[in-house]
Order: structure tokens, then C-alpha cells, then sequence
């Protein structure tokens, strides 16, 4: 009993634990999907965008096929960002589906657990840092400690009210997908505006004058700056994946655009305002004011994909000489304010469904910490 009045048991004994499996090494094999640790959001659901299909052994197979209802945990991997211990619920009915040796299975046996629920609870743990805790570091690689995983103690509540408090999670996950939804439909529809008012930038059916971008842009890389340098601090930093920590100080003051440079996201472009610290895996876009205007720039340079434009190594680099010779449009500055004026319209009303992610996301994470906390 807890302080709530409420009855709990250790995790480990209302669940059996599964281990994953990989590359089989004897026959008979089968094609399986696997899913692995790409395979978790950061918000611990399952995305099947990227899932492998292997040969595994049938025989191991077998009893590792996942079923609806099993939750699967990341037992092994991590950053210094992002702990291991993050659980996904698989919930797909049909096709042969298994998980990687990085991963565990979990399949209630208390049929008075329900997986949601359960999902819910281990979520919660694991917003809470609790996996944090329990993980070990070897040769770069953190590793869960099951043991001390299946120690959890799971609040025991009477299906009707699991069912209750999964319903109204899940309605307050609803609105928030939906409304992350809205703001894609709002950037297509800046995106839609760009190609009636301007046409295809590649293509150029309008015959706008053209010229290379390093003839109309400046380009100025940022600064290093060590991780540990901004751990704490009031000015964001900005990298190649947009901000990745604060600073005490800052570099750059005022309206930028900044392109990634670096990494997988190289080739990002965003427009930044006010004092920040901007990293050499970004560069600076130098551009004349009264030639063209930011909010146009930022819509053609993503419309012109940069990203393509990258090396091909492990490491995806765009040097400032490959972007240079990018083309890019010129039309007159009265059609790209014209341009900016619509987009800002658009702004406003992400803007508004910004706000509403905000205040549902609060009412989520405090029913979360109110049943999970």
C-alpha cells in the first residue's frame, strides 16, 4: 500500500521477459520485421518508417514473435541525452513482427494489467529519469539494468479505472497529434503559396533572373563551442539540428538565416532572432535587405532541398563552395514581400495552434505525473 492508499506490485511479477534475437546463423531461417531501436520515438511510441526485415532462426522465431498487447523496452544504446529504458507498445494485429538483441519483450501475465495502462505506467518511469538510474555504460554503450527494471512497482487499480485513465491519456495524446498535424498543413500550405507565386525553383517557369548564391549571399560559419560549454545559460545555441543547449554568452545578435552545416540535418535552414551562440556546424546567410527578404529566402532554401547538396560520407558535410554555386531566384522584392505578408499571416495562426499544443501538453504531463509521478 502507498501513501495513496493505493496497491502496487513489482513489474517483474506480472510480466514475463522476452530477449531479442538477430541474424540467425542456422537454418531453417525466416524473413521477419524487427524492431529495433530506430524504431522508438522520443516519446516512446512505435514508428515503422524505417523497420528491417533479416533472416532469423524459425526455431528462435518462434517464441520471440511479438504480440499485441507486449511491450517492448530499449535495453541497450541511449545518448547522454536520452537514457535507455524507453517502452513502445506493440499493437499491430497482423504480420510477423519480432525485436532485436538491443531490446527486450515484455508479455503481461496478470490478465488485471492492461498493456496501455502498463505502457502509460513504464512511460511515466521513464519520463521521470528512472531508467537513468538504472543504466551502466561499456565501451560507449549504455545497458539497462533488467534486474533492478522489474523491481518497478506498478500501481494495481481495477480495470475500469485503468481503462478510465488510459482513455483520458490517450484523448490528450489525440488532441496534440492533431494539432502538430494542423502545423504541417499550415507549412504546406506556405509551401503551396511559394510554388503558385514563384513556381518551381529548379525548373524556373517563370523565368525569373537567377543567380548563383554565392553572388547574392555572403556565407560565415559560426564558432566551436565544446558541449560542456553550454550546459547552463540563457542564450540558445544553434548547430546544424537547430538549438542544442544554452550559453552564457553570445555570438550573434539580431535577424539571421542559419543553414546546417553538419550532421544529418545539414542543410536545415531556419530563420533565428534575437542573441544566440551560433557552433561551426551552422553557417551565418549574410543577404542585402533591400534586395530580398528573409522570409522568402528561408522558403526558397528549403524549397531547393540543401541537403542534397552534402558529401557523401559518414558524417554528411555542405561546404560553402558547393553552396555558392547553388541558383538561386530573383524575383522583385514588392513579390516577395507580398510573399512574406501571407506567410506571416500563416505564422499567426501556428502560432495560435502552438499554444494550444502547450497548454493540452501541460494537462497531459500532469495527469501523467498525478497517476505515474
Amino acid at each position: 500500500m502507498s501513501e495513496h492508499g493505493w496497491t502496487y506490485k513489482k513489474l517483474g511479477d506480472v510480466c514475463n521477459v522476452l530477449n531479442g534475437l538477430w541474424i540467425g546463423k542456422k537454418e531453417p531461417f525466416v524473413n521477419v520485421a524487427v524492431i529495433r531501436n530506430t524504431n522508438f520515438s522520443k516519446d516512446c511510441k512505435l514508428k515503422l518508417d524505417d523497420v528491417a526485415y533479416i533472416d532469423v532462426e524459425k526455431r528462435q522465431f518462434a517464441t520471440r514473435k511479438l504480440q499485441v498487447g507486449d511491450i517492448i523496452i530499449e535495453k541497450s544504446g541511449g545518448s547522454d541525452k536520452q537514457p535507455v529504458g524507453r517502452p513502445v507498445l506493440f499493437n499491430i494485429p497482423d504480420g510477423d513482427y519480432s525485436f532485436s538483441n538491443f531490446t527486450s519483450a515484455l508479455r503481461i501475465i496478470d490478465k488485471n494489467i492492461l498493456p496501455q495502462f502498463l505502457h502509460y505506467c513504464l512511460y511515466g518511469y521513464y519520463r521521470n529519469g528512472e531508467t537513468k538510474r538504472m543504466q551502466s555504460k561499456t565501451t560507449g554503450l549504455r545497458n539497462l539494468d533488467m534486474k533492478a527494471y522489474l523491481r518497478l512497482a506498478i500501481p494495481y487499480f481495477e480495470i475500469a479505472e485503468q481503462e478510465r485513465i488510459v482513455a483520458e491519456l490517450d484523448l490528450l495524446q489525440g488532441i496534440i497529434e492533431k494539432k502538430k498535424e494542423q502545423l504541417k498543413a499550415y507549412d504546406q500550405l506556405a509551401l503551396s503559396i511559394f510554388y503558385s507565386m514563384f513556381g518551381d525553383p529548379i525548373d524556373n517557369p517563370k523565368r525569373w533572373e537567377t543567380k548563383k548564391l554565392g553572388q547574392v549571399y555572403k556565407l560565415k560559419s559560426g564558432d566551436g563551442l565544446s558541449t560542456k560549454q553550454f550546459i547552463e545559460g540563457q542564450y540558445p545555441v544553434y548547430g546544424g539540428n537547430g538549438i542544442s543547449g544554452y550559453h552564457n554568452s553570445f555570438n550573434m545578435y539580431g535577424d539571421y538565416i542559419i543553414i546546417g552545416r553538419v550532421g544529418a540535418y545539414c542543410g536545415n535552414v531556419r530563420y533565428v532572432s534575437g542573441k544566440f551562440w551560433l557552433t561551426d556546424n551552422a553557417f551565418q546567410l549574410i543577404y542585402d535587405e533591400k534586395e530580398q527578404h528573409p522570409v522568402f529566402i528561408k522558403h526558397l532554401l528549403t524549397v531547393l532541398d540543401l541537403h542534397q547538396y552534402a558529401n557523401h560520407a559518414a558524417q554528411p558535410v555542405i561546404s560553402n563552395i558547393t553552396l555558392k554555386e547553388v541558383k538561386v531566384l530573383f524575383p522583385p522584392l514588392s513579390l516577395q514581400q507580398e510573399f512574406a505578408e501571407k506567410v506571416e499571416a500563416i505564422e499567426r495562426q501556428k502560432a495560435l495552434v502552438q499554444q494550444s499544443i502547450d497548454e493540452t501538453q501541460t494537462m497531459f504531463d500532469y495527469t501523467m505525473d498525478k497517476y505515474f509521478g
